[in-house]
């Protein structure tokens, strides 16, 4: 089975006044500090901000009425779910999603909210397939599977097409690769139109399912892990997208976490766009390996922006502790009136802000006569930071970062 060029231009057109164009804009400042040249197709503009809904559309437009009377079923972490939700309300297709246990809320409540039947069953993706394909059989639905399936990916396939029309002189395309549908579309499309094009494919560290198949050994003892980017956390890469897209790609890395949730970060204080990790992907290759993109024209898609606000909240302010941004200090000094309100004078008088103050008389490794404070302090940098840590020492007040 093979995905043909002319099944991912007939799904375009069955697409057209369906789904979003999504813009696709260079970043200057992305690109200065990636060192590559960066545009960036963001499907986070989608009406469900996902990709993910083109391949679920061009899929049901291709059911029979029969078929789509009865309803249709998948397993999805999220993005494939509201896609088909959203889409099969639209087509009057009765839709029911299996979402494993730990799925982001936001996601679960998003895709209630398009009028499908949630059930959340199964720890992980593979396990949540299973219940899906159980239910399918009990009912008599139709699967649809969120990657394994050429018409699916047809639909994805459009996105490197816009892209392409867009931007003709790409010269690498990174695509995050979760079971292989979005990599095996985009790459089919793209190497027809440019055959020098270099296809990049990136995986979670913790999740190497496409890098295993291509190693030739069993991935499912090298898979697992709460990783930021689940909706490309999955354990085994599609049987039919594997044979799609491994002739077609040149590359894979693999992602630590840091890189995901610096990406996110950038999005989001550069771009001012929000992303999820897996949407985030293409920008954290760039991060993690940049002597590979270095001074080339980079296509990278966000592919999805449905994060939990919490999560976001708390990439964003983890990202400040990495830049120094957000700093804890630890003074200890003598027990007397005003120590604290001279410390904090001197932050203060440096252009810094307290967040948060601890002040302990107990520690055992303080003198009886002495307090330990722990001050989480908001800097502008990292120079800014030893700037007031400098000044404090000066001033009798020694601090220790904790």
């Amino acid at each position: 089975m093979t995905l043909a060029f002319e099944d991912i231009l007939a799904a375009k057109d069955r697409l057209l006044g369906h789904v979003e164009r999504t813009p696709c804009r260079h970043s200057r400042t992305l690109s200065e500090i990636t060192g590559a040249e960066v545009w960036i197709k963001f499907e986070n503009l989608q009406f469900t901000a996902a990709y993910k809904e083109r391949g679920a559309l061009n899929k049901l437009l291709l059911l029979g009425e029969n078929v789509r009377k009865r309803g249709v079923i998948a397993a999805s972490a999220g993005n494939h779910s509201q896609g088909l939700a959203y889409h099969g309300s639209r087509l009057g297709v009765p839709v029911t999603i299996v979402m494993p246990r730990g799925t982001p809320f936001v996601k679960v409540q998003q895709t209630r909210a398009f009028g499908a039947e949630v059930v959340i069953d199964g720890e992980s993706y593979d396990e949540a397939s299973g219940h899906a394909l159980a239910i399918c059989e009990e009912r008599e639905l139709t699967f649809v599977h969120p990657f394994n399936d050429l018409d699916v990916m047809a639909g994805q396939g459009t996105v490197a097409l816009e892209m392409l029309e867009e931007v003709p002189d790409l010269e690498v395309l990174p695509v995050p690769i979760g079971g292989g549908g979005l990599i095996a579309g985009m790459a089919t499309a793209a190497k027809h139109v440019k055959p020098q094009i270099k296809i990049v494919g990136l995986e979670p560290a913790m999740y190497p399912s496409f890098t295993a198949r291509m190693r030739g050994v069993s991935a499912g003892v090298a898979t697992g892990g709460a990783t930021i980017a689940e909706g490309i956390a999955v354990k085994a890469v599609g049987d039919i997208s594997f044979s799609v897209a491994r002739p077609l790609v040149d590359e894979v890395v693999l992602i630590e976490e840091p890189f995901f949730e610096k990406a996110i970060a950038l999005y989001c204080n550069v771009e001012k766009t929000v992303t999820e990790g897996a949407g985030a992907g293409s920008l954290a290759a760039l991060l993690a390996f940049p002597e590979k993109f270095r001074g080339k024209k980079c296509g990278l898609v966000i592919t999805g922006g449905n994060i939990d606000t919490r999560l976001l909240a708390s990439v964003l302010t983890r990202e400040l502790v990495r830049e120094q941004r957000i700093v804890s200090l630890r003074i200890i000094g003598d027990d007397r009136p005003g120590l604290l309100a001279n410390v904090s004078a001197i932050i203060g008088q440096m252009g810094a802000n307290i967040i948060e103050v601890a002040h302990n008389r107990l520690a055992l490794d303080v003198p009886a006569k002495g307090a330990e404070f722990d001050l989480m302090i908001e800097t502008r940098d990292a120079q800014h930071t030893q700037e007031i840590m400098d000044a404090l020492r000066e001033r009798g007040y020694p601090p220790r970062a904790v």
